[in-house]
């Protein structure tokens, strides 16, 4: 029996030197935190020029569709005759 307390405060004096070392790392901690956040926001960042590409496509494919070329078209005539008016 005496053998089981000696297991068991051996195990209590283990762990408390593991959570006194897990405190006292806490400066690395805040570099992890500072290396999330960076993280974070260039994630962020990526994500909205995913979007600005996605965009992007879209008004260049847009621009490529036979009713974006009718409308061009009618769009050049009719600057083409308010310079022949002046």
């Amino acid at each position: 029996m005496l053998g089981y307390a000696i297991v068991a405060v051996v195990a209590i004096v283990i762990w408390q030197s593991v959570q006194k070392h897990r405190q006292g790392s806490s400066p690395h901690s805040d570099i992890d935190a500072s290396q999330n956040q960076a993280l974070f926001e260039a994630e962020q960042e990526r994500d909205e020029l995913r979007e600005r590409v996605k965009v992007l496509e879209r008004i260049v494919t847009d621009s490529n569709t036979p009713s974006a070329k009718k409308i061009q078209k009618l769009s050049d005539e009719i600057e083409q005759l308010r310079d022949d008016t002046k």
